[in-house]
């Protein structure tokens, strides 16, 4: 299928150059089951799309080997005879071993020649390129297709290179951001940055990002639906009778009838409806619904507390599922979550991701949630508006309050989920309902600013109930974000701040000055860890250093090993809280390490990492990301300071599986309990491992915008040589061979957001879509 021949202009074979100026092999491609082969009168290939998922594949049975990584150009033309060419996009598929995920990048659309073209990116070797024609009905051709490796410079040329109709001021201002961009965060982040904006500036025109995800991946055909019908079978008796609560407050009718016809059209049929809350202007509607099937029960009272219990206790279900009157169910909603609950008995709550439809039937604004992520349900009500909670529970915890008007259902999830372990609650990561609104909704910010006020009361008693001592208020940002504070004990317990230093006195006078000067917790001791340095101002500021009240300074005289310092470094010191800081943090806000302490304290709580910024008041770090570059990335790097981030998550605490060791805080006895750092990392991901531990173990690890400081890694950062290199290699090898499955599917992010991206990026495909099938499209619920 290989052969140096010349070239193939009837598309039978592609032109392969893997090397910049190597010289180019002819392979043709396998067209997968879905592209049928039609004759042509001249002898050419014409194409047809008999599926959802075409693609013709370069794979190691037709080039004989991997595509290394590095920087291609992919051109060719693609010509539609009978159609249209909707979405063409390229499929790259990393090798088994690795732990990066599939990414399938989007093509241009053609131009009038049908000329398309685009550079990619291989990050490691692709073990497979899978080239999709387009996700609509059509007879093509496809020709004079190439993908040649080229130079770095040659990509940079690309990537600075405008779209068509700019002229050179725009190449020119590309250029100097560029450049300002690698002066501030280093070669490889203003690089990444460069190319995620060149592939939005060639993104198809005329449909946006999230459109373009819901055709590949989330579009229900009939064949779908069919096999999520088969699936509703197979389950048969073994999966629960669900009770749909529709709570009623005044929808159009228009959309109250939406709302009834998404429940009418679940693929799985064992449930039944009990209406809360009624109007004289809906009421006939609803009525006639009940006629239409007996499943449907409607109570004529009011939408209140009474109404809604009155509603839960005629409930016949195994689960009820809580439902406003402006969301919409899809049809495998109540499948997917009868799935759930067969497949684990002990599951009391479940939830799934969501989105935005208008009027004129468009999705949009879609919510990719996290797993179980108590402080940020404090934090914001991101479970939304569908929630399934067993009937018992329900029941238990004294079905529905007044008081919460709009916002009931948060009120009982944070009353369910007090007597909750993690595994008693599921997410559910797909779209299993619409919220039907406007994109300029009149009355939503009313409406708004009166459920924020609801929740605000929930969460208030929530942290009542739980004892804990601390207290919630709102803030400006936007309606329906809090911010918890958790009260320290008296006294407070003494803080040890650890800070391994060596020569660079400019960024450790910084730090330690602002700490000493700012901080504004009442008993804290700095131990500075001095490794070897041999600057004479340095030296001299230490000895200053040595004599100064709350400050220790101490000798490590081997090897730079960050994890090996700040082990032995915590044995010295005898804080219950332990603070890892490095030389280059400046402190912003004075109450940083009381609002640290205050998660810290808790039982349950594992690190605790904070909002660290740029000397530009960029963002550096607002917690980390598992899978981005195949072990972790820095969500929002880049972004300014007061970014909202995705569903407002830069702006509020939470959850997250790890936070940077550069400001760390974790009481001793966790810190002694999982052993501390584990030394064969001495430069990388030592805080990435230990925060894993730290998981392993039962704790929640926890990150807050409201600690921030400045971080000024650039400044820290040197050229790397070769030794450099390899043990960064060696330490991320490690990491694939410890956390290879965690690394692939982080719980306090989604499987429909992107690894490419630090910016909560769509996922193209969703990984748990691609795992290792090389399908492309919807996988069938």
């Amino acid at each position: 299928m290989v052969n140096n021949g010349s070239g193939d202009k009837a598309g039978k074979r592609w032109r392969v150059v893997g090397a910049p100026r190597a010289r180019a092999v002819w392979a043709e491609p396998i067209a997968n089951e879905q592209l049928r082969r039609l004759s042509a009168s001249n002898g050419e290939a014409l194409w047809k799309i008999a599926g959802a998922r075409p693609g013709f594949v370069l794979d190691q049975r037709v080039l004989g080997r991997t595509l290394a990584a590095g920087w291609y150009e992919w051109r060719g033309r693609l010509e539609a005879e009978e159609g249209r060419i909707v979405l063409p996009s390229v499929r790259l598929h990393y090798a088994v071993h690795s732990a990066l995920s599939d990414v399938e990048v989007m093509l241009p659309e053609p131009d009038e020649a049908g000329r398309f073209g685009t550079l990619l990116l291989f990050l490691e070797d692709v073990e497979s390129l899978e080239f999709v024609p387009g996700t609509s009905p059509a007879v093509f051709r496809v020709r004079d297709v190439s993908l040649c490796r080229v130079s770095r410079l040659a990509a940079l040329r690309m990537l600075l290179g405008g779209a068509f109709g700019e002229g050179q001021p725009w190449r020119v201002r590309r250029l100097l951001t560029w450049i300002r961009a690698v002066r501030q965060r280093g070669l490889k982040r203003a690089t990444d940055d460069l190319y995620a904006d060149y592939r939005k500036r060639n993104w198809p025109l005329g449909i946006s990002e999230y459109e373009a995800w819901v055709r590949k991946y989330d579009t229900i055909d009939q064949a779908a639906l069919e096999a999520l019908n088969r699936r509703a079978q197979a389950l048969d008796d073994r999966g629960p009778l669900i009770s749909v609560l529709l709570i009623v407050r005044g929808a159009s009718e228009l959309r109250l009838r939406r709302c009834l016809d998404g429940v009418l059209g679940q693929v799985w049929e064992k449930w039944d409806l009990r209406v809360a809350g009624c109007t004289p202007r809906l009421a006939p509607v609803l009525d006639e619904y009940a006629a239409r099937d007996p499943r449907i029960r409607v109570g004529h009272g009011g939408s209140g507390v009474e109404g809604c219990n009155a509603a839960l206790a005629a409930a016949n279900g195994e689960f009820v599922l809580l439902l406003q009157d402006d969301c919409e169910l899809r049809p495998h909603a109540l499948l997917r979550m009868a799935e759930a609950v067969a497949a684990d008995q002990e599951l009391a709550v479940v939830y799934s991701d969501e989105d935005r439809i208008g009027d004129d039937d468009k999705r949009f604004d879609p919510g990719f949630k996290p797993d179980w992520n108590p402080d940020l349900l404090r934090s914001e009500d991101f479970m939304g508006r569908v929630v399934a909670i067993r009937t018992t529970w329900l029941r238990e915890v004294g079905g529905f309050r007044a008081g919460f008007e709009g916002s009931e259902g948060y009120d009982l999830v944070l009353r369910c989920s007090e007597r909750a372990a993690s595994k008693n609650i599921r997410h559910i990561p797909k779209i299993l309902y619409h919220v039907r609104a406007s994109r300029e909704d009149p009355a939503a910010g009313t409406g708004a600013t009166l459920r924020a006020s609801a929740e605000l009361s929930a969460v208030a008693r929530h942290l009542e109930r739980m004892g804990d001592a601390a207290t919630v208020e709102a803030f400006g940002h936007a309606p329906g974000l809090r911010r918890v504070r958790w009260k320290l004990p008296t006294p407070a317990p003494r803080v040890g701040l650890i800070i391994p230093t060596r020569d660079r006195v400019g960024l450790l006078r910084a730090c330690v000055e602002s700490i000493l000067t700012k901080t504004t917790y009442p008993d804290f001791e700095l131990v500075v860890v001095d490794n070897r340095s041999s600057d004479r101002a340095a030296l001299d500021y230490l000895r200053e250093l040595a004599a100064r009240e709350h400050v220790r300074v101490l000798r490590y005289d081997a090897p730079f090993n960050y994890a090996a310092i700040n082990n032995w470094a915590v044995r010295q010191c005898n804080g219950m809280l332990l603070g890892l800081v490095n030389n280059d943090i400046e402190v912003i806000s004075p109450d940083w390490l009381e609002e640290m302490a205050g998660f810290a304290l808790r039982p349950d709580t594992g690190a605790v990492g904070a909002m660290l910024y740029y000397p530009d008041d960029t963002i550096q770090h607002a917690g980390m990301l598992l899978g981005i570059h195949g072990v972790a990335g820095h969500a929002y790097a880049g972004k300014p300071r007061g970014y909202r981030g995705y569903m407002a998550r830069a702006l509020v605490a939470q959850n997250l599986s790890v936070v940077t060791g550069a400001c760390l805080l974790v009481r001793r006895e966790v810190f002694e309990a999982v052993g501390g750092l584990d030394e064969r990392f001495p430069v990388e991901f030592n805080d990435v491992d230990f925060c894993l531990r730290l998981l392993e173990r039962g704790y929640r690890n926890v990150w807050t915008p409201f600690a921030e400081l400045y971080h000024h890694e650039s400044a820290t950062r040197v050229i790397d040589g070769a030794p450099a290199r390899q043990a960064r290699f060696n330490e991320a090898a490690l990491m694939l061979e410890r956390w290879a499955a965690v690394l692939r599917d982080d719980p306090a992010y989604n499987p429909n957001l992107s690894l490419q991206s630090l910016d909560a990026g769509l996922a193209f495909p969703p990984r748990r879509d691609s795992g290792r099938h090389r399908g492309i499209g919807y996988d069938g619920g």
